[in-house]
């Protein structure tokens, strides 16, 4: 008899080697937090007047956005290109999204040296500016995203609110409220799915406009007027290697079998996408001429080349080859290099490649900005864990399940 697939939250143990680690790296971070918001900027970082901005906006935000483009991918390859078979992978890739740009907003708040005024930005704000366009449409899809994550949650708990003693009385009104509000959503999803993908593109391609005001301070290899359209690229094709990266990580790690006919499906629409990047990068390169600063061996130039081969050229090879959509080690490894390519192109564009006036000293992450980085995303890990165990989120084979007929679609059934 087929099993069908059905969402459910994971039994496992909480603990693990792994899970130990990452509690350790997770509070490692969050002592230097405590002392990052208890002293200021100054007593843990190694930004100044010179390089106002480092590794927490290049990585933690910069990349974190990029990487969260998962969320806003799949929905679209779902909701609107009505691809029923990839819906599967819809409730994970909403929910590390939404776990994605939630650090990425505790990430600016790192950053701001008065982030107890991060309020200003919609109040306040420059509607002229760029920043402000990226952090309204950030802050905007981030409350979306939780929209659209909500009616996992009202699936968790409808007919199983059972408050005792005093809080009894309660068990029924908020039982009819989750039912009211799953009703809601289920007739207005589509607009919130739209309205996300519609911020989703605005924000990826503003990120690249951030940095076109700093002119000639960004190092040619990077500084280019159509960089908004790259860093739009770039999102698009990192957002299914994020989520195939995930769901193996996921599987691995919870005991569950990894779903390598969908993934395999999903992993086809990588190579095309990673090859119009290239072509409009390349294409850039060629028009502006800005190949010459290859033939000076520095940083600079040593950076952009590891970006190019080792994040878009061998992931592109790998992902039109039918042996690595066939292997999970190598299916995991390619969707990794698209990872590691998003995040050394940020990293470059925000860091590398800008260079201040003048420098009294090069510009280093400190250990507090590492410590806090590592701790950020550890502790991001933990709540993936700790929500795919509670709510049901990841799809499991279950002999008895019998979704509803609208839900009855190719993408559940093995």
């Amino acid at each position: 008899m087929d099993e069908l697939l059905k969402p459910a939250p994971v039994k496992r143990p909480f603990l693990s080697t792994g899970v130990i680690i990452l509690i350790v790296l997770a509070l490692n971070g969050i002592v230097w937090s405590i002392l990052r918001f208890g002293l200021g900027l100054g007593a843990v970082t190694n930004l100044n007047n010179q390089y106002p901005w480092g590794l927490w906006i290049g990585i933690d935000v910069a990349a974190g956005v990029a990487l969260a483009a998962g969320g806003f991918t799949t929905s679209a390859l779902v909701h609107i290109f009505y691809r029923e078979d990839f819906r599967v992978l819809v409730r994970p890739a909403i929910m590390t999204a939404m776990l994605g740009y939630t650090f990425v907003a505790v990430g600016v708040m790192f950053d701001l040296g008065r982030y107890y005024n991060i309020w200003h930005v919609p109040v306040m704000g420059n509607s002229n500016s760029v920043l402000f366009e990226v952090g309204i449409c950030v802050m905007t899809y981030l409350g979306t995203l939780y929209i659209e994550f909500f009616p996992i949650v009202t699936e968790r708990f409808i007919g199983k609110v059972h408050l005792k003693g005093a809080l009894r009385f309660l068990n029924r009104p908020i039982d009819s409220a989750l039912r009211w509000i799953d009703n809601f959503l289920d007739n207005t999803m589509f607009f919130f799915i739209l309205l996300g993908v519609v911020l989703s593109c605005l924000h990826q391609s503003s990120l690249g406009t951030l940095m076109l005001i700093a002119g000639p301070k960004i190092h040619p290899l990077w500084q280019t007027p159509i960089s908004p359209l790259l860093f739009l690229l770039s999102a698009f094709a990192v957002g299914f290697p994020m989520v195939i990266m995930e769901s193996l990580s996921a599987s691995r790690s919870l005991g569950l079998k990894p779903e390598m006919d969908v993934l395999a499906r999903l992993a086809r629409f990588v190579g095309p996408l990673l090859g119009v990047y290239l072509a409009f990068k390349i294409g850039d390169m060629v028009i502006r001429g800005t190949y010459v600063y290859l033939n000076e061996i520095n940083f600079a130039s040593v950076m952009w080349v590891v970006e190019i081969l080792f994040g878009v050229i061998i992931p592109i090879r790998m992902f039109f080859w039918d042996k690595v959509l066939r292997s999970r080690t190598l299916l995991y490894l390619a969707s990794l290099l698209v990872i590691f390519g998003v995040l050394i192109n940020r990293f470059n564009v925000f860091i590398t490649a800008y260079t201040p006036p003048y420098i009294l000293k090069p510009y280093k992450p400190s250990i507090g900005e590492i410590s806090i980085t590592i701790g950020l995303i550890s502790l991001e890990i933990l709540l993936y864990r700790t929500l795919v165990m509670i709510f049901p989120v990841l799809a499991q084979p279950d002999k008895n399940y019998r979704p509803k007929a609208k839900f009855a679609i190719r993408g559940v059934i093995r």
